[in-house]
């Protein structure tokens, strides 16, 4: 039987953080599925990239870190509001898991609440790897936001223009 993990997050913008949980989750479970939340919402402070940008980025941040693609799905999700079917509602759009991958609150709660066990990845720099301080760093023209994503995804969101789309959407030039 295939041991399966499931790490929903927004992943606006993926960086070195979640590629080190993925890289973790790799190491105790034979596939890992990625969750895209809030894939219905983009051109947003807050989610400024598509669910299929985000895909792209997330797969060439694992390929920038050599990690094995056969072992990873990423699927997008778009949101429920109502916490309480929320890991059911996503086991609707995933393969059959067994573990969920998480370090919020909630989220650990829901999966537990829902009968799955959960793997807690240790913190990786939290600090420093947010996609919103990558946000607001982009946002603020400091180009250290490269430092803390994986070249392949600077690369990328240079190619969509993604810091112009950020400063559009608040108003900034």
């Amino acid at each position: 039987m295939v041991i399966r993990g499931v790490y929903p997050g927004r992943f606006q913008p993926i960086h070195w953080g979640h590629v080190n949980v993925i890289k973790w989750s790799l190491e105790k479970v034979d596939e890992i599925i990625i969750v895209i939340g809030t894939a219905q919402e983009s051109h947003t402070i807050a989610n400024p990239f598509t669910a299929g940008e985000r895909v792209v980025m997330i797969k060439e941040a694992l390929k920038d870190a050599g990690l094995d693609l056969s072992r990873v799905y990423i699927i997008p999700v778009p949101d429920i509001l109502m916490n309480v079917v929320w890991v059911k509602y996503v086991a609707m759009y995933v393969p059959p898991f067994t573990y969920g991958i998480a370090r919020n609150p909630l989220v650990v709660r829901l999966f537990k609440e829902a009968g799955y066990e959960v793997l807690i990845p240790p913190p990786y720099n939290r600090e420093n790897y947010s996609s919103t301080k990558i946000r607001t760093l982009m946002l603020m023209g400091d180009e250290k936001w490269r430092e803390l994503v994986p070249p392949s995804v600077a690369k990328f969101i240079d190619e969509i223009k993604g810091i112009e789309r950020l400063k559009e959407i608040v108003g900034k030039d």
